[in-house]
């Protein structure tokens, strides 16, 4: 018998008063012993019907949505969640299964191990495309990290130290490394995500027939419809009930098939895209990305792009977090996986180049030529038998549709990051000039000076891109002064980056980086032409401008504050104090903070910060070799240096002209803090 203790009885005892009833007298637990225990069935030496355990795991799944404590009781069921995974087995039951397993593992506390699953692999093989695309959305709850909800516990302070406390793989990174080792598993769900639509659908209501169905879309619905469909079609050429044969010839019985056929295949893409996101972004990054080229995915959704994926601007939607659950429609949806797929494809490696067709890679080697610099490798290395096909890659496809979305849809942000990510890495002037020969600088100096954008995830997002774009390309910043030819004009950008500099920081740094290698560069008349006109330039060649960023940059992080979105600002004011370092200048900047300091009457409150910020610099990426070539290639700097000049500032002698210390009186001196502690 389970009894109902009194924190669950809430309001939902008079709004579902039998689900709570029958929960409230063992109801729950019963259906439990009679699906893992069929012998307690009247049939002994019969196995149990099909119809019996749908029936048992539809009312366990009404159970859970009516009655608050039901999920979380059967997920605390170990033992039954892994017997669920042997009811998929049949086709039957298969739908039913999914959805009463999906909803526990939504509220299961520890992540499942995906090895402890009977026969995973041979489970997993006996899927077809239909049962494989809905078992990607269990899949995804088991393959992604859990977010802990807690912004104290996104800081780098706390996740530093939870790393030191788990050093060994997550669960969801094991999880991730046995899914790989299913035979055909990616090479099936490249199929699936590349699958073609009928070409039998009427074009002209394909999306009315989206908004029509948008209205039931939540998952439970969709999977009771996709559970009737199946049946009628299964007993379509057997004796129908009366009430089977009125739905049969009822008008909708027509119009279904159809229109759901499209929603269905949009929302197994939605799922199949992010699985393989995921993928993409775990331990055996490699390994996936050697699998997505060899099966062809990035053609494969070049195809679709025009034909399904974007077919035509969508209507608003909020924006979500990375790890938000979504409820949008599911061409949305879709809109959104696909462009977080594209940047996590293409972010820091060289298969970015399969998002180009033959006669665009031409165009790089060509513009490699023109410039007389080397052709970049990894274009060379490119097996073309593996790039997009027809006129267009999918990279120009994004930036088309990119230029025309509307100036106030959050779309923009995801489609700002999918093309940074391609330019992310050691710059390459030869892609830098191929995305301005197609108008992304004006589109972007667009959206920021004149489309009035207020949302900071977008301008962000276009900042960040347009620090890698303009990032030491000549032809970048001239192209800048030409559309920002007024004073004017230049005031909004400016105001811009002020407005927020943990958004604008990215843009700051590539000036900044990009006056120190023009600067090394005055014999070449074509540079110093551009020093003398370009007002971005001229702005931050001002002494006094730089020192206010830095300031600034300083002043608005912490320790305790620092994020995987903020600790740029650090490594920005890293890289200004670099440069300074490299002349002979970083005493004057030093002097130059403490004299900020006496002026805002807090006397080593900006030094002592920025000496325990660097602290945890040190502690931070000295140990991360990923993290700190990220470093160089945002630079061109390498770590050495960024590593030399960090050891310098914190000396602890005090005479040295190059130290911190050196800058803060004693009697406001506060560098031995123990941000560490917990």
């Amino acid at each position: 018998m389970t009894f109902v203790t009194e924190d669950r009885k809430t309001a939902q005892e008079s709004t579902f008063p039998n689900t709570y009833t029958f929960d409230l007298f063992g109801g729950v637990h019963l259906l439990v012993e009679i699906l893992m225990r069929p012998t307690l069935t009247t049939q002994k030496n019969k196995p149990m019907s099909d119809d019996l355990i749908k029936d048992c795991l539809s009312i366990l799944y009404n159970c859970c949505l009516c009655t608050e404590g039901v999920t979380k009781s059967l997920a605390v069921r170990s033992d039954f969640v892994l017997f669920l995974f042997t009811l998929m087995t049949n086709k039957k039951t298969f739908l039913q299964t999914a959805t009463l397993i999906e909803d526990i593992l939504g509220v299961k506390k520890e992540m499942i191990q995906l090895d402890d699953i009977p026969n995973l692999a041979s489970l997993v093989q006996s899927f077809d495309q239909q049962q494989l695309a809905n078992f990607c959305r269990i899949l995804s709850v088991t393959i992604s990290e859990l977010d802990v909800g807690n912004d104290d516990k996104h800081t780098l302070l706390a996740k530093n130290a939870q790393q030191k406390k788990n050093s060994s793989p997550s669960q969801a990174e094991i999880n991730q490394a046995t899914v790989l080792n299913i035979p055909g598993f990616i090479e099936r769900l490249c199929k699936l995500a590349t699958r073609k639509v009928s070409e039998n659908t009427r074009s002209s209501n394909f999306l009315q027939e989206l908004e029509d169905w948008y209205t039931w879309l939540d998952n439970a619905l969709v999977l009771d419809a996709l559970m009737q469909m199946a049946s009628v079609e299964a007993e379509h050429s057997s004796t129908e009930s009366s009430d089977e044969s009125s739905l049969a010839t009822s008008p909708q019985r027509h119009h279904l098939p159809q229109s759901m056929k499209i929603v269905h295949e949009i929302m197994y893409k939605v799922e199949v895209l992010y699985v393989l996101c995921v993928l993409l972004m775990g331990r055996q990054r490699t390994q996936v990305h050697k699998m997505l080229a060899e099966f062809k995915l990035i053609p494969g959704i070049n195809y679709l792009f025009d034909k399904l994926i974007w077919r035509k601007p969508t209507t608003n939607h909020v924006l979500h977090g990375q790890n938000q659950n979504c409820d949008c429609s599911p061409e949305i949806s879709m809109k959104i996986q696909f462009l977080r797929l594209l940047q996590s494809f293409s972010d820091h490696h060289e298969n970015k180049y399969l998002l180009l067709n033959n006669q665009e890679l031409n165009e790089l080697s060509a513009i490699s030529m023109m410039a007389d610099i080397p052709e970049v490798e990894a274009v060379v290395n490119t097996d073309r038998s593996l790039v997009c096909e027809g006129k267009r890659g999918l990279l120009t496809r994004l930036l088309s549709v990119m230029k025309k979305e509307p100036a106030d849809s959050s779309f923009r942000f995801w489609q700002a990051r999918a093309v940074e990510s391609f330019l992310r890495g050691v710059t390459s002037y030869a892609d830098q000039v191929f995305l301005l020969r197609r108008g992304l600088l004006e589109h972007i100096l667009f959206c920021i000076i004149d489309s009035e954008c207020k949302s900071r995830d977008v301008l962000q997002s276009y900042f960040d891109l347009l620090g890698e774009l303009m990032k030491f390309n000549l032809l970048a910043f001239k192209r800048f002064n030409k559309y920002v030819d007024t004073e004017e004009k230049f005031q909004i950008f400016l105001s811009q980056i002020n407005s927020s500099l943990v958004d604008s920081n990215m843009i700051v740094r590539c000036i900044v980086l990009s006056l120190d290698r023009f600067e090394s560069q005055t014999e070449d008349v074509k540079v110093v032409e551009v020093l003398s006109e370009c007002r971005l330039l001229s702005y931050m060649a001002r002494v006094e401008n730089r020192l206010a960023f830095l300031f600034r940059l300083i002043n608005i992080i912490s320790v305790e504050t620092l994020t995987q979105e903020n600790v740029s600002c650090l490594n920005t004011s890293l890289v200004i104090l670099m440069l300074a370092r490299s002349k002979g200048k970083l005493p004057f900047y030093l002097n130059a903070l403490r004299e900020k300091e006496y002026a805002e009457k807090y006397p080593g409150c900006i030094l002592n910060n920025f000496h325990n910020l660097l602290r945890f610099w040190q502690q931070h990426y000295l140990n991360k070799d990923k993290d700190r070539t990220s470093l160089e290639n945002s630079a061109c700097i390498c770590f050495s240096y960024w590593k030399t000049t960090v050891s310098v500032l914190l000396s602890p002698d005090r005479t040295s002209p190059v130290a911190i210390a050196s800058y803060i009186d004693e009697a406001y001196l506060d560098i031995d803090k123990d941000f560490m502690e917990e």
